[in-house]
């Protein structure tokens, strides 16, 4: 069968929610709608091209405040249920690609073991302070002036599966803290720990009301345990191109070619430029901000702020779209800013397809899995689809 499209497109607006899922109350998060929050703490939402490609009509029973829910709406829209066991970015994204994680990743609430520190403390030279959950911003702020004395590693979790290592750029080196980051990945790959990532969190500063975390992040995460989409399209000589953090998800498996971003702005900039190249496959980007700078800090004013500031780059992106391309928009799970805590929080996420050749926009079933979206860009390129996941590219006409 003749490709529909030549180049598919997928921004992952990460941990923009559209509502509690089916099984939120499992995970606690009964209530958690990340969407809905932000708008209401903006007083509406001003997002006209998500408005015009059909945001609202996903949930028209209960429209995103500011915006409309459209007669004629440009996309084909849904939203989209995740059936892997956590409601991590890892998670979230391999199942897109057709690799569920259905076997729960340890998570560790009281801190890391005693034994598990020892062997950190012992191969980097330095002491480690805290070892609870915490956030992110919080924890440079209460132990950042600390740290800068006397060099200690600042290690830290949440409800997710990671370690994360928060460090100094001027005490703590960005080559050292990576070398420590990739030996705490080889502690943690298999039980007892079976962590899903290591995240490296680097921050500049003098003093802790200025202490600010810098774009060298690294995450550190299990290797795919089985092929995923995106090594179909490699091993078929397609392009698989990888804007943002997908190429850590991923630990590189699957990508011809990909881009670290500093922001945002950065990675939709960087997704422009790739529009202008000629390539053939797929390109896949990840939108961080929406999450690790507003949804883990609980700032709904400032998260909203970042929807409209993508939607507003989202315009050009729209205009540089031929009828030879596909893009789809989605999210990686919900991080709702108006909850309690600091986790991600267990949410359907919304998913829009567009192109230029599509006539109109209609609404699609809602999909019981992510892996749906692999399912479909397998199908369209020809190469086997995964074991998970239904395809809907003849649905879109």
């Amino acid at each position: 069968m003749a490709e529909k499209f030549k180049r598919i497109h997928i921004i992952v607006m990460d941990s923009v929610g559209i509502g509690e899922a089916s099984d939120a109350a499992r995970y606690g998060d009964e209530g958690c709608d990340t969407l809905g929050h932000t708008a209401k703490a903006k007083s509406g939402l001003h997002v006209p091209n998500l408005e015009k490609l059909g945001l609202s009509n996903i949930r028209p029973e209960n429209p995103i405040e500011g915006v409309a829910v459209m007669e004629q709406p440009a996309a084909y829209f849904t939203k989209m249920h995740e059936i892997s066991a956590g409601k991590d970015s890892m998670d979230g994204h391999w199942e897109m690609m057709g690799l569920p994680v259905m076997t729960p990743l340890h998570t560790f609430p009281n801190g890391f073991p005693d034994e598990l520190i020892r062997k950190i403390e012992a191969f980097s030279g330095r002491k480690v302070i805290w070892n609870k959950p915490a956030s992110g911003t919080e924890i440079i702020k209460k132990f950042g002036e600390r740290q800068m004395k006397t060099g200690e590693l600042i290690i830290y979790t949440s409800g997710d599966s990671v370690l994360q290592i928060a460090a100094h750029e001027q005490v703590i080196p960005l080559k050292e803290l990576y070398s420590i980051c990739a030996y705490c990945r080889k502690l943690t790959l298999d039980e007892p720990y079976h962590l899903g990532r290591i995240i490296a969190r680097p921050y500049v500063g003098d003093r802790a009301d200025n202490f600010e975390r810098t774009a060298n992040r690294r995450d550190l995460t299990l290797e795919p345990p089985e092929e995923t989409v995106m090594d179909k399209l490699k091993a078929a000589g397609l392009d698989s191109l990888a804007i943002g953090k997908i190429n850590d998800i991923f630990s590189g498996h699957g990508i011809t070619e990909g881009w670290h971003t500093l922001s945002n702005e950065d990675g939709m900039n960087r997704l422009i430029e790739v529009l202008a190249q000629d390539f053939h496959g797929l390109s896949f980007t990840n939108l961080v901000d929406f999450d690790a700078k507003y949804g883990h800090r609980r700032e709904p004013v400032k998260f909203g702020n970042a929807l409209e500031a993508f939607d507003n780059q989202l315009g050009t992106v729209l205009s540089r779209l031929s009828d030879h391309d596909l893009l789809l928009i989605t999210a990686d799970h919900g991080n709702d800013p108006g909850f309690r805590g600091t986790d991600h929080t267990r949410e359907y996420v919304p998913l829009l397809a567009t192109s230029p050749m599509f006539a109109e926009g209609r609404p699609l079933p809602v999909r019981k899995t992510f892996a749906d979206l692999g399912a479909t860009i397998a199908d369209n390129f020809g190469v086997p689809l995964p074991d998970v996941g239904s395809s809907f590219l003849n649905d879109l006409k």
